[in-house]
C-alpha cells in the first residue's frame, strides 16, 4: 500500500466512525431518559432496630437439668420402704399370669360372676379368669378395672436411672383368631 492509499483508507475509516457518532442513537438516548424516570425501585425501609437490652442470668435459683434427682415425672413413686415393688409377695402369689409378659396375653372374654366383672385371658394354651385386684404380666401389673372390651392395669417399671415408675396399660378384647373386636 502506498502512502496515498493508506491516507485514503485512514480518512475513510475516520468518516465512518464520525457517522456512527452522529445523532443515529439519539432516539435510544431519549427513550432511556423518558422511561428511566418512571422506573424507580420500590424498596421498603428497614424496620427500626431496637436497642439491645442485657438480661441477667441467675444460675443459683434455677434447676440443674443434669441432676436426675431434682426432676420427677408424673407417676414417679416416692421412696417408701424399698422404693419399688414387693418381689417376695410376687413369689408367694406364684400366679401363672405373672410369669408371662403382658404382650403375650389375649383377653378373649368377659363375664359377670356374683355381680362382679371378670375377664377371660388366654396365654399360650392356658385360659384364666381375671378380677380387679389380680396381678398380670412381668411388670407387677395390678388389675384396676375390667370392662366388656378391656382390662386396665397399673404396672411398675424401672426407668434408666433405676427409679420405679407407675404406668397404665390396657389389654383389649380380641377374637380367638387374634384380631381385635
Amino acid at each position: 500500500m502506498s502512502g496515498r492509499a493508506s491516507w485514503l483508507f485512514a480518512s475513510l475509516l475516520l468518516c465512518l466512525l464520525s457517522a456512527c457518532e452522529s445523532g443515529d442513537h439519539e432516539d435510544l438516548r431519549r427513550w432511556t431518559q423518558e422511561n428511566g424516570q418512571q422506573l424507580q425501585a420500590n424498596i421498603q425501609k428497614l424496620p427500626e432496630m431496637k436497642p439491645y437490652q442485657a438480661v441477667s442470668y441467675d444460675v443459683e435459683s434455677l434447676v440443674d437439668p443434669f441432676r436426675p434427682g431434682r426432676i420427677e415425672p408424673e407417676g414417679k413413686l416416692r421412696n417408701s420402704g424399698k422404693g419399688g415393688p414387693d418381689f417376695d409377695a410376687r413369689e408367694l402369689r406364684n400366679s401363672l399370669l405373672e410369669k408371662y409378659p403382658l404382650e403375650s396375653m389375649k383377653m378373649i372374654g368377659y363375664l359377670h360372676v356374683d355381680r362382679k366383672p371378670m375377664a377371660v385371658v388366654q396365654v399360650e394354651d392356658k385360659v384364666k379368669q381375671v378380677r380387679v385386684g389380680d396381678y398380670m404380666g412381668q411388670d407387677f401389673g395390678l388389675v384396676k378395672r375390667v370392662t366388656e372390651s378391656e382390662i386396665e392395669l397399673h404396672e411398675l417399671v424401672q426407668d434408666s436411672t433405676g427409679e420405679w415408675t407407675e404406668r397404665t396399660s390396657l389389654l383389649y378384647l380380641q377374637s380367638t383368631d387374634g384380631g381385635k373386636k
